[in-house]
């Protein structure tokens, strides 16, 4: 097999804007505010600081050391560790595989928004033309059944665009994307914010969202939010972050990066908040209601409430063109990212070169995505899908993986020396306390919280059948896909991929 010699980031600021863009995505828009709003308002900012310090940033650190050392995509840098944790890695790339085949539906739903913004073409009732003139989304969910050209040929441009960037590789295709759409994001973002912040009742949802409720702190849900919240927002535990450290320099600062990336997702999830709750303390305003009556989260927040918001304003046009715009560039830098993961995965396992990976992985992605989605139980199909794929994909497989590194094969401190020898800030027995015994306390917790709601009803009412089929089906899938991959024989020096590249530090560890 060739060995492909393997890309490094031109810049450490294109390095970390790409981190940056994987994690700002479009939950930290439309998910942020309402989980703060519902778990103690401003209160909820201490229980979500200390996660992002207590398992955020050390989970981020972590991630970064492990792509860094070995260069080299999840299965085969745990491959490197163990041979048998050569399955996480592959359970990691088949979530990302899952998730990227609904992600792009939703930017696809954003491009539509943006035109729809100009004229607010859903009327009166945004609710009723997201679901049914736009989506056609029936009473009850099937599968494979009428075909919404609407969202088809939008996802069409948004599969175009992400391949195109992968296509032209790390330095010229995602670090020189990012360079744009990261920047644009924020100045899209501040001018929504700045808008917001005119409008008349802005104030009141402000209010809203930033008086504490310091009673809410001794309630443990509130806790398990905050560190769901961080945990799902940066991009951890699916093997993105591992990924794009393996393509730094040997030399890169990791702790330093990590805290970087870490607080500028924060930041800008405050920042969402901000828009977000000072726009619906216009709609509540405007309509006579209370802040409580219009706060919603998801897609219900995204294609409901801000068209209606959007209606209601001057110049609405305008503001929607922002957020939907907003939307779009978050989305695209977290695809691209998910897709990745694949590419890179696919490439340390055959050797393949990158654009034969990207259009030959990448379009197989864009394909099931193409197939599944633009139909009208479209919608239920991701919701399930979703769901599952997040709460017993993401959350579990980074809960074995931490549990074997750090347990198992007690690899903590020769990460800790990998990542002081080269890094502003160095690691203390902190680092090494919140990965051994609290992110697993926490993260085991979750699991145990989200199973009881889950056996006590099913999820969004939605039929056992379904939830079996689109659900639970998808979650278990990716865990067998990564089992049944970590078999497969590795070429003729595959598990040499990269030695060449090593520093003989490296090999004397290994």
């Amino acid at each position: 097999m060739t060995v492909q010699p393997r890309e490094q980031w031109a810049t450490r600021a294109g390095f970390l804007l790409a981190a940056i863009g994987s994690a700002v995505g479009l939950g930290n828009i439309w998910r942020f505010p309402a989980i703060a709003y519902d778990n103690g308002g401003g209160a909820f900012l201490l229980p979500y600081l200390i996660a992002l310090l207590t398992a955020g940033i050390p989970l981020l650190i972590m991630e970064y050391i492990i792509g860094r050392k070995y260069r080299l995509s999840p299965p085969a840098a745990l491959r490197r560790m163990a041979r048998p944790a050569e399955a996480i890695g592959w359970w990691q790339v088949a979530i990302s595989f899952v998730i990227a085949t609904y992600y792009a539906v939703i930017i696809a739903w954003a491009v539509r928004y943006v035109g729809f913004s100009v004229g607010q073409q859903w009327g009166d009732d945004p609710e009723a033309f997201l679901f049914g003139d736009f989506l056609r989304a029936p009473d009850t969910p099937g599968f494979l059944d009428g075909f919404v050209p609407g969202v088809f040929w939008p996802l069409v441009v948004v599969w175009v665009v992400v391949l195109g960037v992968l296509a032209f590789g790390i330095r010229r295709g995602i670090e020189r994307a990012n360079k744009v759409f990261i920047p644009l994001l924020f100045v899209l973002f501040a001018a929504l914010v700045i808008r917001a912040l005119t409008l008349d009742g802005a104030a009141t949802g402000l209010d809203a969202l930033f008086t504490p409720d310091w009673s809410e702190l001794g309630n443990g849900s509130v806790w398990v939010a905050a560190y769901g919240q961080i945990f799902f927002s940066l991009s951890i535990g699916f093997g993105i972050m591992v990924t794009y450290a393996s393509y730094l320099g040997r030399r890169a600062d990791l702790t330093g990066s990590a805290m970087v990336a870490g607080f500028a997702n924060s930041s800008f999830e405050i920042l969402a908040g901000i828009g977000v709750f000072a726009t619906l303390g216009y709609l509540a305003t405007a309509s006579g209601v209370g802040v409580d009556e219009v706060a919603g989260a998801g897609i219900g927040l995204a294609f409901v409430a801000f068209p209606a918001v959007i209606s209601e304003m001057p110049f609405g046009g305008f503001f929607g063109i922002l957020f939907f715009s907003s939307l779009v560039i978050a989305g695209l830098s977290s695809l691209i990212s998910i897709v990745q993961v694949v590419v890179s995965a696919v490439q340390d396992r055959t050797g393949m070169r990158r654009r034969t990976a990207v259009l030959g992985v990448g379009g197989l992605v864009a394909l099931v995505s193409l197939v599944l989605f633009p139909t009208e139980s479209g919608i239920y199909l991701l919701d399930a899908s979703d769901h599952f794929i997040n709460q017993y994909g993401i959350a579990l497989a980074a809960l074995v993986g931490l549990i074997v590194i750090v347990w198992v094969l007690r690899q903590l401190p020769s990460l800790q020396a990998n990542a002081d020898a080269t890094s502003a800030v160095r690691l203390g027995h902190w680092w090494r306390i919140c990965l051994g015994v609290i992110t697993p306390v926490v993260l085991g917790w979750m699991m145990v919280d989200s199973l009881r709601t889950e056996f006590q009803e099913n999820y969004e009412g939605y039929s056992t059948g379904f939830l079996l089929s689109a659900g639970w089906s998808v979650a278990i899938g990716a865990l067998l896909v990564g089992v049944i991959l970590s078999f497969m024989p590795w070429p003729a020096g595959g598990e040499d991929i990269d030695l060449d590249m090593e520093s003989p530090a490296d090999r004397k560890e290994r």
